[in-house]
């Protein structure tokens, strides 16, 4: 009965993080960009009472054996890079990348992340930034005279300047994409950086001939959780820590009888 109240307590602490990861998803629901986790889980050890397919007989093998699991854990909780709705906005700096990729974001200590999400303006000196001020890479600047900005699926960007017809070009957006990109590490903030699991970043041009997706403009990306969805998993997760509340108590109940049996 000692493994059944650790078997259950373990489930009761999977479903709490499963709860929490519910919890995280939900609150980002209206996140620009932000991509769901998705909790899994395995099952622990085994303890070996009889070994399968060990021998019963001078001719005959134990068909399944006897094996007592200890429980289970959180294995991982990967990110689910499925596209999110679009949400036009109007916003000539509002970008949303059509398939895979991600924008190259220069922090200020100077390393490059990741985001999905597009929601970009410009700062004093007409950089293109992010919300926190930090530079789109390859940085590109458009003069504070500029009038019409636009850009192109493939990510040029160009202006027009007062009493002239001829556009001027400011830059070209590129974008980066990994092997793996659910092996990325989620900083906050909508960044993510690179690791060893989701491998270094392939740049290219949008709609290039790395795989990159196209951008589109004013438009941003939606966060993809589905509420529904979440709601549904909450339930589920719920009802998991109530079942294995209630096999804590019956093991509780057990050894309650076992203590009063010499009274």
């Amino acid at each position: 009965m000692i493994r059944a109240l650790y078997s259950a307590a373990s489930g009761m602490a999977a479903q709490q993080m499963n709860v929490d990861n519910i919890a995280h998803n939900l609150a980002n629901a209206n996140t620009t960009g932000f991509k769901a986790r998705r909790a899994q889980f395995q099952d622990l050890m085994y303890q070996t009472v009889v070994q399968p397919g060990s021998a019963s007989g001078q001719q005959t093998t134990v068909p399944t054996g006897i094996q007592v699991g200890l429980g289970t854990r959180p294995a991982s909780n990967e990110i689910v890079f499925t596209q999110g709705a679009f949400s036009q906005t109007g916003n000539p700096l509002d970008l949303v990348i059509q398939g895979n990729g991600f924008f190259q974001i220069r922090q200020t200590n100077g390393d490059i992340a990741y985001t999905r999400s597009g929601s970009f303006q410009m700062d004093k000196d007409g950089n293109i930034v992010t919300a926190d001020g930090n530079l789109l890479q390859p940085q590109i600047t458009i003069p504070s005279a500029a009038q019409a900005v636009s850009i192109a699926q493939d990510g040029t960007v160009s202006y027009t300047l007062p009493n002239q017809t001829a556009s001027q070009q400011a830059g070209q957006i590129q974008l980066a994409t990994f092997a793996n990109p659910a092996g990325m590490n989620s900083m906050g903030g909508n960044l993510y950086s690179p690791t060893d699991a989701s491998g270094t970043a392939i740049v290219g041009n949008p709609g290039g001939t790395e795989g990159l997706g196209t951008v589109l403009q004013g438009y941003t990306e939606s966060s993809n959780v589905s509420v529904v969805d979440e709601f549904v998993n909450l339930i589920v997760a719920q009802r998991g820590y109530e079942a294995n509340s209630k096999v804590v108590k019956a093991a509780d109940d057990m050894y309650s009888q076992i203590n009063n049996l010499t009274r």
